[in-house]
C-alpha cells in the first residue's frame, strides 16, 4: 500500500481522533488514580493497575478503530458503514468528548495539588516538639542539667514508633529566639508541644511541665514534680509515659520496658553524663574533647553505665570531622566504646549507629555498617541522625541514590532545621549528580546559618561540577575563612587548578605541607590538588596512601565522587576501588 494511501485510509477510518480521544482520557484517568487514590487511601498497587491497563489498551483500541466503525445501528465493520451520514456527528462527537475529558482532568489535578497542600501542612496528631526547658536554679552552671532533662525526655519519647518526635537539634534553636507556639509548631511539623522548667537545689528538683496543643494553644495536661535526684529517672518515665497516654500513642511491650527504665543507679555518673552531651552537643574539637572527659569520668564513676559508653562513641565519631583527631586514633576507640556499650544493652539505638557509622568508614565493612543502621531504625524510627548517617555515609557511597535520598529526607522530616541534616540532603544530591537539586538545598541551608562553612564547601563543589568554577571558589573561600579544615585547602586547589591558575594550586599545596607539620592533614586532600594540576600518577599514589592509612570518609566516596572523574578508568584507580568495595569477612561484631 502506498504510505500516502496508508494515512489517508487512517484519517478516514477515524483512527487519529481514536487515538487523541484516547489520550485524554487516559491522562484523564491516571489524574484520578494519582490524584484522588491517595486522598481515599486506595493502595500504590491500584494505581500502578490502572497505568498498566491503560497502556495494553492504546493498540487494542486502535485495531478496534481500524477495523469497525460506531453507526446508528451499532457497532459495524467499516465497509459496511454508512460513512456520509454519520460523518459530521462523528466529528463533532469526539471534539466535545476531548473538551469535557480535559476539563474534568484539569479540575483533578487543581483537586490533587489543593488536597495533597493541605494535607502536607497538617501534622500528625500523634506529633510533638519537646522545647527547650527554662533553667529556674538561678545559677547558670546548671543549664546542662536543664538541657539533660530535656533531651532525656525526648529520648524517651522517641522510642514510641507511634510517635513522630523532633529531635533535639531542631527544637534548640527556640531557647534562643522563642516565637508563638503555634509558628513553632508549624515550622517543625508537628501538631503538640511540651514546655517546661527545671529547678535544682542540692538533692532536689523541681520539675514542671505542660502539653499543648499548638493550634488552639489548648493545654493537654500539665504537672509538677518535686523529687530528690535520686528519683529523676522515675519523673522522666512518668511524663514519657503521660504523654503518649495523652496522645493515645499506642505502646508495645518493649517500649514500656524502654522508657521506663533506669540507665544507671549512680546519680553522680548520671550528671557527668549530662555534661559530656551538654558539650558534644556545641560540636566543635574543643568541646568534643571536653565531652569525652565527661563521659570517661562517668564510666569510671560506674563502668556499667551503657549511655555513657554510648556518648564516648559518639564524640570520637566526629572528632575527625572538626579536626579534634584523626580517623585512625579516634574511629578504633569510637568501635571499642560502641560495642561496650552494646555488650551492657544492645538495645541502645545510639550505640548501633555509632558502630554501623565506624565499621562503613573504618573498617570499611559495608554488610556489618548496613545490618547496624537498619538495627538502629528498628529499635527507634524517630533517631533522625541513623536516618541521616545511613543515607549520606551508606548507601550514598554504594550508589544507592534513591534509597539515601528517601532516608536523608526521613531524617529530616525528624529533625527539620538540622543544619548537618539539611546539608547532607544537598551532598547526597550532589554525588548522585543531581547538581541543580544540590546547589538549590545547599543554598537552602547556608540562609539557614550563613557561618556553616560544611554547606558552603559542598556548595562549592556542586557549582564545579555545574562548571560554575569562579562560584566555586567563591564559595570555598567562605569555607575556609569560617573553619580551618585542611579538606576545604584541598579543594580549593583543585579549583584553581581546574579553572587554569596553576600558581595559586602551587600555593595551597606548599600550605597544605607546612599544616602537616603541625596537625593531621589527609593524603586525600592533597591529591585533589595534584588531580586538579593534572598530575594523575601523583594523585593516585596518594589515594593509595589514603586506603593504607584506613581514612575513612574519603575512601568510602571513591565510587560516586564526580571530583574523581578523570581517575574513572585507570587501571591503578579501578584495582584501588575494588579492594575499597570488596566484602570484607570477619570485621563486623
Amino acid at each position: 500500500m502506498n504510505p500516502r494511501n496508508f494515512f489517508a485510509e487512517l484519517k478516514r477510518r477515524n483512527v487519529y481522533k481514536v487515538a487523541i480521544a484516547y489520550a485524554v482520557v487516559a491522562w484523564l484517568l491516571m489524574q484520578i488514580a494519582t490524584q484522588v487514590f491517595p486522598f481515599l487511601e486506595i493502595p500504590n498497587w491500584a494505581i500502578r493497575l490502572v497505568i498498566m491497563l491503560i497502556v495494553i489498551g492504546f493498540p487494542i483500541a486502535l485495531v478496534i478503530a481500524w477495523a469497525f466503525e460506531l453507526t446508528p445501528e451499532g457497532l459495524k465493520r467499516t465497509e459496511v458503514a454508512d460513512e456520509l451520514l454519520e460523518k459530521s456527528r462523528r466529528s463533532s462527537a469526539w471534539i466535545y468528548v476531548v473538551v469535557v475529558a480535559g476539563a474534568i482532568a484539569a479540575g483533578l489535578f487543581l483537586f490533587g495539588r489543593y488536597t495533597s497542600s493541605k494535607q502536607s501542612a497538617i501534622a500528625p496528631e500523634k506529633s510533638i516538639a519537646v522545647l527547650p526547658f527554662e533553667n529556674l536554679s538561678g545559677n547558670p552552671e546548671n543549664a546542662y542539667f536543664t538541657d539533660g532533662i530535656q533531651e532525656e525526655i525526648l529520648m524517651r519519647l522517641a522510642k514510641i514508633a507511634d510517635l513522630k518526635v523532633v529531635s533535639r537539634t531542631s527544637t534548640v534553636r527556640y531557647k534562643r529566639s522563642p516565637g508563638s507556639l503555634r509558628e513553632i509548631a508549624t515550622q517543625l511539623g508537628v501538631a503538640n508541644v511540651l514546655e517546661g522548667s527545671v529547678q535544682r537545689s542540692a538533692d532536689r528538683v523541681h520539675v514542671n511541665v505542660q502539653l499543648i496543643k499548638a493550634a488552639s494553644d489548648t493545654h493537654l495536661w500539665a504537672e509538677a514534680y518535686d523529687r530528690k535526684l535520686t528519683d529523676i529517672f522515675a519523673v522522666e518515665s512518668e511524663i514519657a509515659k503521660t504523654i503518649a497516654d495523652t496522645l493515645q500513642a499506642e505502646l508495645t511491650g518493649s517500649e514500656r520496658n524502654a522508657i521506663a527504665a533506669r540507665p544507671t543507679e549512680n546519680t553522680e555518673a548520671y550528671q557527668l553524663y549530662l555534661k559530656g552531651r551538654f558539650f558534644w552537643n556545641k560540636r566543635t574539637g574543643q568541646n568534643l574533647n571536653k565531652a569525652a572527659d565527661y563521659f570517661n569520668q562517668a564510666i569510671r564513676t560506674d563502668p556499667n553505665y551503657a549511655l555513657a559508653y554510648v556518648g564516648l562513641a559518639d564524640a570520637y565519631v566526629l572528632m575527625p570531622f572538626y579536626g579534634a583527631g584523626t580517623p585512625q586514633d579516634c574511629y578504633p576507640k569510637a568501635k571499642a566504646a560502641a560495642k561496650k556499650a552494646l555488650e551492657l544493652d544492645d538495645t541502645l539505638t545510639e550505640a548501633h549507629a555509632s558502630l554501623a557509622y565506624v565499621l562503613h568508614v573504618c573498617d570499611l565493612d559495608f554488610d556489618g555498617s548496613t545490618r547496624e543502621f537498619q538495627r538502629a531504625i528498628e529499635l527507634n524510627p524517630n533517631y533522625a541522625t541513623a536516618h541521616h548517617w545511613y543515607g549520606i555515609e551508606l548507601l550514598a557511597s554504594l550508589g544507592r541514590f534513591n534509597e539515601a535520598i528517601r532516608e536523608v529526607k526521613r531524617g529530616l522530616e525528624l529533625d527539620p532545621l538540622s543544619l548537618p541534616i539539611n546539608g547532607g540532603l544537598g551532598r547526597t544530591y550532589y554525588f548522585a549528580r543531581r547538581y541543580d537539586e544540590a546547589i538549590e538545598q545547599l543554598r537552602k541551608t547556608s540562609e539557614m546559618d550563613p557561618g556553616f562553612y560544611y554547606a558552603h564547601w559542598n556548595l562549592g563543589s556542586a557549582l564545579a561540577a555545574k562548571g560554575a568554577i569562579g562560584a566555586a571558589i567563591e564559595e570555598y573561600q567562605k569555607a575556609r575563612a569560617l573553619d580551618d579544615d585542611p579538606f576545604v585547602l584541598g579543594l580549593l586547589g583543585h579549583a584553581y587548578a581546574s579553572s587554569g591558575n596553576k600558581m595559586e594550586a602551587e600555593k595551597i599545596l606548599n600550605q597544605l605541607k607546612e599544616l602537616s607539620k603541625e596537625r593531621y592533614v589527609s593524603a586525600y586532600s592533597f591529591a585533589l590538588v595534584y588531580l586538579g594540576l593534572g598530575n594523575k600518577e601523583e594523585a593516585l599514589r596518594l589515594l593509595e596512601k589514603s586506603y593504607q592509612d584506613r581514612t575513612g570518609n574519603d575512601l568510602v566516596y571513591f565510587r560516586v565522587e564526580p571530583l574523581l572523574d578523570p581517575l574513572r578508568g585507570e587501571r591503578r584507580f579501578e584495582e584501588l576501588v575494588t579492594k575499597v568495595f570488596t566484602p570484607k569477612n570477619g570485621s563486623s561484631p
